[in-house]
């Protein structure tokens, strides 16, 4: 791959654009918003022109309501020898282009299992995808330059590519991606009009659940609007779970048995967790945590790890739990069982408060 258009200059175009120049592929950018393409342009993502003729790869990074129709377009216009799409819904956009009576030989749907809260290009950065899921969907039309030319788009990006039906993904992303970003802007909406007193007492726990609720709406409208079939039924088995759990809970409230079934769905969440791929994609691993308080001024962090290298211990997690009200957090540790003991040694000997 020498050039590629990418057309679409937010978070996740910009990204790859940036990782594309940085390994020498010229790249030129498009978008709606010249404003934008300027932008990445200056962070070295690539030229905000038109290119001479065509490229070898057109990467469509546009919202999914708009990417059978900017594929359509860049096909028809000869713009590459193959086009790419990153949208997070795959069966939605072939649909689109086979009724529009497009070549699908040459168009192969994607998508970068990979994102942050925030958006546009100044977002983005060229190790977004590393090490990341990078789905591709072929089909039996696709021709074999096109996937050639996908999986080295992969490579470049140093993430790795998992070959999918296209159906099977949006089922896929719709309960491992969407569903959860439902549920965690629902968590974080009771927070909306909660008392101050009831705010000031979160934790790590609604830190973590809410995360991703700070995500851009109008994104996710498009995404949910483009996937809401597959997202639906999830919820529809999940509304079946809450209805179970809050008739246990009336239960127990009202003095009767509930127990039961709470411990179930407690269970069955243990079970779906512990198959969660743990660190490099490999099996989950059980890590027992050493915990440490630690203040928040600068040279902390760096003299904490330092430690722990003194110690020869790999830190394989790290979690840091801000205290409310105080220039103090916990930090906690994982790390392989058969050396807890040594790490919390060493880090009391060097004047840590551990705490196990």
């Amino acid at each position: 791959m020498r050039t590629a258009l990418v057309i679409g200059t937010g978070l996740i175009g910009t990204s790859a654009a940036l990782a594309l120049a940085g390994r020498g592929v010229r790249v030129y950018l498009r978008d709606h918003d010249p404003d934008q393409a300027r932008t990445a342009a200056a962070l070295g993502a690539g030229l905000d022109q038109e290119p001479d003729g065509p490229v070898d790869l057109a990467l469509v990074a546009v919202p999914p309501a708009h990417v059978a129709a900017t594929l359509a377009a860049a096909i028809e216009g000869g713009l590459a020898r193959a086009y790419l799409d990153v949208a997070s819904v795959k069966g939605g956009p072939r649909r689109e282009l086979r009724a529009l009576g497009c070549d699908l030989s040459t168009y192969l749907g994607t998508h970068p299992m990979a994102g942050r809260e925030r958006s546009g290009p100044l977002a983005a950065t060229a190790d977004l995808f590393e090490g990341r899921p990078w789905v591709l969907t072929p089909t039996r039309d696709t021709d074999t330059e096109v996937l050639n030319l996908a999986l080295e788009l992969v490579a470049l990006c140093r993430a790795v590519p998992v070959v999918m039906d296209a159906e099977d993904h949006d089922r896929a992303v719709a309960l491992v991606s969407h569903t959860p970003q439902l549920v965690s802007s629902l968590v974080a909406a009771r927070l909306r009009n909660a008392d101050e007193t009831a705010v000031r007492l979160c934790g790590q726990g609604v830190r973590d659940v809410t995360r991703i609720a700070a995500s851009d709406p109008r994104m996710w409208l498009e995404i949910l609007s483009a996937n809401p079939g597959p997202v639906a039924d999830v919820l529809d088995a999940l509304a079946a779970d809450l209805d179970e759990t809050v008739r246990a809970l009336r239960a127990l409230q009202a003095g009767k048995e509930g127990a039961a079934e709470l411990e179930d769905v407690l269970r069955r969440g243990n079970d779906g967790r512990a198959r969660v791929p743990g660190k490099h994609g490999a099996a989950p691993a059980v890590y027992e945590t050493v915990t440490v308080l630690i203040g928040d001024q600068p040279g902390e962090l760096a003299r904490i790890f330092a430690d722990a290298g003194r110690a020869g211990v790999n830190i394989e997690d790290v979690r840091i739990e801000h205290a409310t009200g105080q220039q103090a957090g916990l930090i906690q540790l994982m790390v392989d069982p058969a050396v807890a003991g040594q790490l919390a040694g060493t880090l009391a000997e060097r004047g840590w408060p551990v705490r196990r």
